[in-house]
């Protein structure tokens, strides 16, 4: 795929610090969200909300969902672009997509496609779309290219199921605990978007490396040095805490296949054990030299069934 065949008008365009990057030597996943939340700025001015995010707005955009594919990994150093279109728009919402660019090269980084609803900045009550933006949105109509697309995760509409309650019953394990500080939030007050996908990330250590290290032992070729990835994700924000709320943290997982764990996270209210927030992730055992996936066995899927968490859902 050539930069010319991708979609879009250009609403970020950066690079990879030193800063960006963990443990694995790529950019982290939180810092690919921050970026897209910037495109999305970008976006808004492409649809005539110049200043959605600003202190001062009568409308903003709150992101109510997001599909992401990590597609090739980005490291410090390397230059970025983003191009962006409207997918679809209805009277509140609409469905943006986002394709971060390596430009040397033309490929992809990775793809959202990104839930936004038009909604009031203070008490995030959704309200019609102007006529402009309704009237540029026609004009940057995209199609969904094949790369952007789900692949592994089901986009339909679904019934939440999270809940502390629930998450006690089920076993699952709590990767985070802790609140927002004001730096953990945009100027309206509400959880600035990547703080979900950052929480997780931090927490995951402990919960995964025993499946990877299940998928190791069972592997064909062992890796000297092993860490993970993920594929693809899907985020949806049920609720926004604030500066001062806490937030809680449990995943458990969901199943396996020949390369990938699926992995289900539950962001909950530990004071009213509502949730925030629920994700689905497909994650990589990741060869760190060789920088490919390790594949799950037959034999490490058997050992991984144990741990399997039994009507686990979004």
């Amino acid at each position: 795929m050539t930069p010319q065949s991708l979609p879009g008008v250009e609403i970020w365009r950066g690079g990879v610090n030193t800063w960006d990057c963990d443990e694995m030597g790529h950019m982290n996943v939180r810092h690919y969200v921050v970026r897209a939340q910037e495109g999305l700025i970008g976006m808004a001015a492409e649809l005539g909300l110049p200043h959605a995010f600003s202190p001062h707005a009568n409308a903003t955009l709150l992101v109510k969902e997001q599909h992401i594919r990590f597609l090739r990994e980005a490291h410090a150093g390397a230059p970025l672009y983003m191009l962006g279109g409207v997918i679809e728009m209805s009277e509140t919402e609409a469905r943006i997509l986002q394709l971060l660019i390596h430009p040397a090269s033309g490929e992809l980084a990775a793809t959202f496609q990104t839930t936004v609803v038009h909604a009031t900045p203070r008490d995030g009550q959704p309200f019609p779309w102007p006529r402009v933006a309704r009237e540029r949105a026609e004009a940057l109509k995209i199609a969904v290219p094949e790369r952007a697309q789900a692949r592994s995760i089901d986009l339909s509409p679904f019934t939440p199921t999270a809940s502390l309650a629930r998450a006690d019953a089920m076993g699952l394990a709590r990767i985070g605990l802790g609140g927002l500080l004001p730096s953990d939030c945009d100027v309206f007050g509400r959880m600035r978007t990547e703080q979900f996908i950052g929480r997780v990330s931090d927490g995951i250590g402990t919960f995964i490396h025993p499946f990877r290290d299940v998928v190791v032992e069972h592997a064909e070729h062992k890796p000297q040095r092993m860490g993970g990835a993920v594929l693809e994700y899907r985020i949806v924000h049920l609720a926004w805490p604030r500066a001062g709320d806490r937030i809680e943290i449990r995943s458990g997982l969901l199943g396996t296949d020949a390369r990938t764990m699926r992995v289900v996270h539950w962001m909950l209210d530990p004071a009213t054990g509502e949730p925030w927030g629920t994700s689905e992730a497909v994650a990589i055992t990741f060869d760190l030299d060789a920088r490919k996936v390790v594949p799950v066995t037959d034999a490490a899927r058997a050992a991984l069934a144990a741990h399997e968490v039994k009507g686990l859902a979004l």
